[in-house]
């Protein structure tokens, strides 16, 4: 078995340990779009695009039949049967991981798998298995291929349920009383999302929360200067409420179990 990895920089990971991937660009990128829409049909016109970003050479099409039968023949090298994993299929091919692995299936599972411990009311574990989804990534997704626009777009999207791991992981723990246990963790994330006026309201919480009033209202300047030079608005009304609270230190701040973050800010 193979393990495809595209949460982080493309790798695949085979039955001995090793870590490869195909070193020519175009063979990178046709395998990372199809581990990213494995068990799909993609038509050759998205195929076109993603590798060539809307300027496809006149030959596009016969090139890119050479890429699938170049990518065939890679995988055929590592193993494994590279004209059974990808086979044609009007309006373009089909990529079929059957017997294999890929990391975003496991990531994809397991935050089902915490939704369901959530509605449960076993937080605790919800939060281990959160854990282990976020730990799944090795840097930003599809990262050695962020450069082409097709693939920043993807790796965007891709980044946002790691985001989203993370944010129902905050609530659970600011729920737990855990408010000190994340806030490098938090601070960690807005590095990457400056202008995400909800990982603020999370940090805002967690330090009120931690006795570092200070700093939450600090927070609460750094966003609203973001927003305002970069974007020219100002914060939304759950950060603005936020900051009021946190400067009348009004009591619904402190940590109540049966409400949670999402019930505390209107």
């Amino acid at each position: 078995m193979v393990k495809f990895l595209i949460l982080g920089p493309l790798e695949m990971e085979t039955s001995d340990g090793r870590q490869v991937a195909p070193r020519a660009l175009k063979l990178r990128s046709l395998l990372a779009y199809f581990c990213a829409h494995s068990g799909e049909v993609v038509s050759t016109a998205r195929l076109t695009e993603a590798l060539w970003s809307g300027a496809p050479p006149r030959t596009a099409l016969t090139a890119l039949h050479v890429y699938v039968s170049k990518l065939r023949k890679y995988l055929q090298s590592l193993g494994l049967d590279g004209s059974a994993m990808i086979t044609t299929q009007p309006p373009g091919y089909r990529f079929n991981l059957s017997g294999h692995d890929l990391d975003l299936w496991w990531f994809e599972s397991l935050l089902a798998r915490a939704e369901e411990l959530r509605a449960l009311n076993c937080d605790e574990k919800a939060s281990a298995v959160l854990n282990s989804a976020i730990s799944l990534w090795r840097g930003r997704a599809i990262e050695d291929l962020r450069a082409i626009p097709t693939f920043d777009s993807l790796g965007r999207c891709l980044d946002e349920r790691r985001t989203f791991a993370h944010m129902q992981r905050f609530e659970i723990e600011l729920e737990s009383g855990n408010h000190k246990g994340i806030i490098s963790e938090i601070y960690s994330l807005i590095a990457e999302r400056p202008t995400w006026e909800s990982l603020y309201e999370y940090l805002m919480v967690a330090l009120y929360r931690s006795g570092r009033t200070v700093e939450a209202l600090a927070a609460y300047g750094q966003i609203r200067k973001i927003l305002v030079q970069e974007l020219g608005v100002e914060p939304g009304p759950r950060v603005q409420y936020l900051h009021q609270a946190v400067l009348s230190h009004d009591p619904s701040l402190n940590l109540d179990r049966e409400s949670g973050l999402l019930r505390l800010v209107p």
